[in-house]
């Protein structure tokens, strides 16, 4: 029997999450934290001695991780999001080879391919184990008891960057974090590959929605972990490059784009205001 929980989250993504469930190996208690409030999940008769399915309101990914704890009792749990690609037997392979040796460590996770520098660091991919100041996410091994120290995710964070602030927060307790970096594995990007299943004429919509988070998100990290009077300033040049681009768009009637930098200003003005993160949609 192994040490680890899966914890997977599911925001009407039922088709991946059935896919995703494929790829892990018999032996693992699964908790799949449904925050879809559309019961489909559950019509699919996934549950049995090693599924659980925990219907709950959606207050984000963190969140859903923090419901998912709750029914843990093994002394690791991996979270995944559904669309992650590249999760195979030999991946859980790698990780549990991991929790054999004598690492120390809070939070571990594979490295990720056809990502850049800019939008995704990473450790070193000359070593074997890679120390690191953040995971993603989409795949993460944490070791429960030092996510109880921290008390878990941060809930006033919806989506983005709820993985950075959770790291960031563990490395203020003396915890290590690292990058496994021989198990790879692909995280698709965008509305169009993202884990969430809509309609096409609902893509605007849900891009609108993720650059609001994403920017209320990004500021509330930086000034919670980083630097907190600073970072007014330091996004200030942010603001001004969303009102050119909006009065830009504007002018050339591209409502669209328009549309997505008013989003995201809003977002990051929201944030910088300290209005919560509560900007939700219908899909």
């Amino acid at each position: 029997m192994s040490d680890i929980t899966i914890i997977i989250v599911n925001y009407k993504s039922t088709q991946k999450t059935i896919d995703f469930l494929k790829k892990i190996p018999v032996g693992y208690n699964i908790i799949i934290v449904d925050n879809s409030n559309d019961g489909d999940l559950r019509k699919t008769n996934l549950e049995n001695d090693k599924i659980k399915i925990v219907e709950t309101e959606n207050n984000g990914y963190g969140s859903a991780i923090n419901r998912g704890r709750r029914e843990i009792k093994t002394n690791y749990f991996f979270a995944f999001s559904p669309d992650i690609q590249g999760v195979d037997k030999n991946f859980f392979e790698g990780f549990e080879e991991l929790l054999k040796t004598d690492l120390k460590f809070a939070a571990v996770g594979p490295r990720f391919t056809q990502v850049t520098h800019k939008s995704h660091k990473q450790s070193d991919e000359k070593k074997q184990i890679g120390k690191i100041n953040a995971i993603s996410g989409a795949a993460l091994l944490l070791k429960t008891d030092a996510f109880d120290k921290i008390n878990g995710f941060d809930e006033k964070i919806f989506l983005f960057f709820e993985e950075n602030d959770l790291c960031a927060r563990l490395i203020k307790q003396n915890f290590n974090i690292y990058q496994l970096n021989k198990i790879k594995v692909f995280h698709p990007k965008g509305v169009e590959k993202g884990t969430v299943e809509v309609d096409n004429n609902k893509y605007s919509t849900l891009q609108n929605f993720y650059g609001w988070h994403y920017m209320w998100s990004k500021f509330y990290h930086y000034k919670k972990n980083k630097f907190y009077f600073f970072s007014y300033i330091f996004f200030i040049p942010t603001i001004l490059r969303f009102i050119l681009r909006i009065i830009f768009h504007g002018v050339i009637q591209d409502h669209n784009n328009k549309n997505k930098y008013l989003m995201r200003l809003n977002g990051l003005l929201s944030s910088m205001t300290n209005i919560p993160s509560n900007k939700r949609i219908n899909l």
